[in-house]
């Protein structure tokens, strides 16, 4: 019996005892990792799994603005990427690390991985991730409160806007509504001052 059938049967046993064969751990080990054409049935489910990744390889993510549909604004591109070194103190590195994955939702709602960039341009530090996390993390929910009350504030303007066209509306009107009253007034004056002489 020469080695590659005993190879072969020992694989064969494996997988007969439940063990996963090399091309079956090949394969979970690629699915840790992002790669194009990898799919996803929902945009959170991607962030998530982004986020698990990053968590394991030892970065931190940001979520990159969306491109969305002109007709019902719904979202049709997402970018995730990486927030470059922590706790450095240079915004510098954040803004240059190009490692980041770009996802586009397909006909079928379906989210796709159309770009998946690995690499970063600085080291990676797993130890200190959960400080750094924290300090961002209260950095994005004060920045998401933020928004949050911006938005109230914009709601509100466009009411008041509204408000101040319709009372504008309302004192065109009027000023109309006097002015022909004016000129009745005038014309019956006029009329009248015509009978006298």
């Amino acid at each position: 019996m020469d080695n590659s059938s005993v190879g072969g049967i020992l694989q064969q046993a494996g997988a007969a005892a439940g063990e996963p064969s090399a091309e079956q751990t090949q394969l979970k080990t690629n699915e840790r990792e992002p790669h194009e054409g990898m799919s996803f049935e929902s945009e959170q489910e991607a962030k998530s799994f982004y986020g698990d990744y990053a968590r394991r390889v030892g970065f931190l993510t940001r979520v990159f603005p969306s491109r969305k549909l002109e007709r019902d604004g719904s979202v049709i591109s997402r970018g995730l990427g990486c927030r470059g070194a922590c706790g450095n103190g240079s915004k510098g590195l954040r803004e240059s690390c190009l490692a980041m994955v770009l996802l586009k939702k397909e006909k079928q709602g379906k989210w796709v991985v159309r770009k998946f960039v690995k690499e970063h341009n600085h080291p990676l530090v797993v130890p200190h991730l959960s400080k750094c996390r924290r300090k961002l993390d209260e950095k994005d929910k004060k920045i998401q409160e933020l928004t949050a009350e911006l938005r109230i504030k914009k709601r509100l303007s466009q009411a008041y806007r509204e408000q101040l066209i319709t009372f504008m509306k309302d004192v065109e009107d009027h000023n109309g509504h006097l002015s022909a009253k004016v000129q009745l007034v005038f014309d019956n004056l006029k009329k009248l001052e015509t009978e006298k002489q």
